[in-house]
């Protein structure tokens, strides 16, 4: 889907927007007599998108040391008399690519799709998306040749013309990500993620803010936040308030319902003109339209099985009007306590204080001392290792074993050896963990948000983006910054949260331990489809399907996972290749497809 394209045919850039999404706000363009800027998403708040597109294209005109980048989920093209910027937040919410060849971009799109060839595919891309569901966001590589990915907090700079001058990677402006220290300014923990919060969800309220509704911690304390805020009229807030939810009226997933009673309870007293949009979710299944979520996207999507769920709330927000969806997702990785401090303690020496520690974890968890330390200390350590041993020993099955770095056994050994498959899987380990596994959580939580391909695919007919507080660049500086002492209470998760929103939350949501996992939908979607998947797979046409996968042993993983065997990481490997068999299928009808229309912002002389 092309928010923009800019193209270099001549001695000047043509910089085209797509009319649909400027006129519902998603893409800003100013004019200055520096130069012109698009900016896709929104950078400084969403219900000042102007002045911060005018921002981001005053600091970079002027000379001197380049500016940090601000704070939001933008990608933009900044083009000026002689020199043309291209730029995404660290967050990378929005995509950016750019079809280069010999030092010079041809073509600057946010559709990889729109810039490759369906039949010059970059084969070393799919290995590296097999490696997991985070190998996308944060590797150049795209599906097609000659075509680049702009990363996160990156900011390229071409001349006029396309040539390439330099690309850097820039840092948030105000947003530092110290190491952790004691807490000495007066303020609580608490008190610091609570101003942290208010901040971020300041930053992206619209005129009508939907907020996800759950009955869980994360969401409710977005939603309540969101309805003070817009109570009070502060930070911008002037706006509607929309309360989204999907409700199961049977089975396991039914308990959570009087907690989310409760929730819209709690935020409608804050906010009496609240609307609930309770939409019912029990003949919704994952894997229901797979060929359509899976085929559309830009890029293969790993999640596409969960679409149909998501697609149904969305519309719900989109009938309303809403230009603002505000989520609880990051909340687990980034406020509670992170369990990789263990790796830390063990990798200075403290021994007795990790098994302390480990001990205490365990006995919140109700797992073993072994395993604890197993998965926070010695897999972080030996990742690769780790997993092959764990897939010799339970051998037998397709699933048994699979993590997230091994190659699956249908990936053919041929394909994986000649693509790279072992290089990608041990740089994707060294992201996921590297130096410091205690910060991995982090920055995983922020790449399996980032991008969201059904969020964009649905953007230009729904009006908004899907959008974060919790992965804000200043509540996960807050939350880095805190000492794991300060974090970690044995019984209570997400302590600082629950002390942060103690005021707020009530004390049914305050005081729970955990949430009904969102099992359910997975289960009878297999079984629903199980057997369509497996005909899709015996049936694909496009000849790299047959190159890539072992159709045998792919068809054998959907029947073991449809009798409950492996586990989420397994799964989560099989999604991801069932996902890219569709995708794939879905170039063979990829002229099917009419562009939207557009609107020239600059012409080239």
């Amino acid at each position: 889907m092309e928010a923009l394209r800019v193209e270099f045919t001549g001695d000047a850039p043509r910089l085209r927007t797509d009319e649909a999404m400027v006129r519902r706000g998603l893409v800003t363009t100013v004019s200055s007599p520096a130069g012109t800027a698009a900016v896709v998403g929104w950078a400084g708040s969403v219900h000042d998108r102007l002045a911060g597109a005018r921002a981001l294209l005053g600091a970079f005109a002027r000379p001197g040391p380049e500016p940090a980048l601000p704070v939001g989920d933008f990608a933009a093209v900044l083009v000026y008399r002689d020199r043309v910027l291209l730029m995404r937040d660290e967050q990378a919410r929005i995509p950016l690519f750019a079809r280069q060849s010999g030092g010079r971009v041809s073509a600057v799109s946010t559709s990889a799709r729109g810039l490759g060839s369906a039949a010059e595919l970059e084969r070393r891309y799919f290995c590296r998306y097999l490696t997991g569901n985070m190998a996308q966001p944060h590797t150049e590589l795209s599906p097609f040749t000659g075509v680049r990915r702009i990363l996160g907090g990156e900011v390229v700079e071409l001349s006029a013309t396309g040539r390439m001058r330099g690309r850097r990677l820039s840092r948030t402006a105000g947003i530092t990500v110290d190491p952790p220290v004691a807490v000495t300014d007066g303020c609580t923990p608490g008190q610091r993620l609570r101003r942290a919060l208010e901040h971020a969800v300041g930053r992206r309220l619209g005129r009508t803010v939907a907020c996800h509704v759950s009955g869980g911690t994360d969401s409710t304390s977005v939603a309540l936040l969101t309805a003070r805020l817009l109570a009070a009229g502060r930070e911008g807030g002037h706006g509607d308030l929309v309360l989204l939810a999907g409700r199961f009226g049977g089975g396991e997933l039914a308990g959570e319902r009087p907690y989310l009673d409760e929730a819209v309870e709690a935020v409608r007293a804050l906010a009496p003109g609240a609307r609930p949009v309770i939409v019912d979710a029990d003949d919704v299944a994952d894997f229901d339209d797979f060929p359509h979520h899976a085929g559309a996207a830009d890029e293969p999507h790993a999640h596409a099985f969960r679409a149909p769920f998501w697609s149904r709330l969305h519309a719900a927000a989109a009938e309303l009007g809403c230009d603002t969806l505000l989520t609880g997702c990051g909340a687990d990785p980034i406020v509670d306590a992170n369990p990789f401090h263990l790796h830390r303690l063990a990798r200075s020496g403290r021994l007795r204080e990790m098994t302390s520690q480990a001990r205490a974890r365990a006995a919140a968890s109700e797992q073993g001392v072994r395993d604890i330390v197993r998965t926070h200390v010695v897999q972080p350590a030996l990742p690769l290792t780790a997993e092959r041993i764990n897939r010799l020993v339970h051998r037998g099955t397709v699933l048994g074993g699979l993590g997230h770095f091994t190659r699956p056994p249908w990936l053919r050994r041929g394909f994986a050896r000649a693509h790279g498959y072992r290089a990608a899987g041990a740089a994707e380990s060294r992201f996921l963990f590297g130096r410091e596994p205690e910060r991995s959580l982090y920055e995983a939580a922020n790449y399996l948000a980032a991008p969201d391909p059904l969020s964009w695919r649905c953007a230009p007919r729904n009006g908004f983006f899907l959008s974060h507080p919790f992965l804000d660049p200043e509540v996960v500086a807050t939350m880095r910054r805190l000492p794991a002492e300060a974090t970690f209470r044995p019984g209570r998760p997400k302590a600082v949260l629950r002390e942060a929103m103690a005021d707020m939350l009530p004390p049914r949501i305050r005081d729970r331990a955990d949430k009904i996992p969102f099992n359910e939908p997975y289960v009878h979607g297999l079984r629903a489809h199980g057997d369509d998947l497996i005909d899709l797979c015996r049936s694909a046409r496009h000849p790299l399907i047959a190159e890539m996968f072992d159709i045998d042993t792919l068809c054998q993983a959907v029947r073991e996972a449809q009798l409950g065997m492996g586990d989420s990481a397994s799964w989560d490997r099989m999604n991801g290749s069932l996902a890219l068999v569709v995708w794939l299928e879905g170039l063979l009808d990829e002229g099917a497809a009419a562009p939207g229309a557009t609107v020239p912002v600059m012409m080239g002389s």
